[in-house]
């Protein structure tokens, strides 16, 4: 994802935490930056992940997260997933690939609009869902329009 988005793990860990999960996953050098709890927010006795402290629009914030809308101040941005618990079949993060490249794609003004139409709902899922809806209305129009050229 790396070439469509700016990667940024945001963790309200200690750095000595998140330093070697980062370096074990990234062997690719792709994470831009590492914020770990010195980065959060304490507030009633919890550390929040504060989107506004990463200095980007908050209109093209994505927030993937196993525990998007306890730990973070801006939900609007969360993509919610199951939180991961070492199961060799979790494919959480790859079933979001073809949801993610279709927001880089199509560059919405507002990504908490788009986010917001799936309304906490398994964003993974429902957009494929809603892509093989689109596809079968597609495929209706394009017979449609055959039959009626035919005339």
């Amino acid at each position: 994802m790396a070439k469509f988005y700016e990667i940024v793990v945001y963790s309200d860990q200690l750095n000595m935490y998140v330093d070697p999960v980062c370096e074990r996953l990234d062997t690719n050098h792709c994470i831009r930056y590492r914020l770990s709890r010195g980065a959060t927010k304490y507030q009633d006795g919890k550390h929040y992940r504060d989107l506004s402290k990463l200095n980007r629009d908050p209109a093209k914030i994505l927030y993937v997260s196993g525990h998007a809308f306890e730990s973070s101040l801006q939900p609007e941005n969360c993509v919610p997933i199951k939180p991961y618990k070492l199961e060799p079949d979790d494919t959480a993060l790859l079933d979001l690939i073809p949801f993610l490249e279709y927001v880089a794609r199509n560059s919405p003004a507002d990504i908490r609009a788009v986010l917001a139409s799936y309304e906490k709902k398994d964003i993974a899922k429902e957009f494929l869902e809603r892509s093989k809806d689109y596809q079968r209305r597609m495929q209706e129009q394009r017979q449609h329009n055959k039959s009626f050229w035919r005339r």
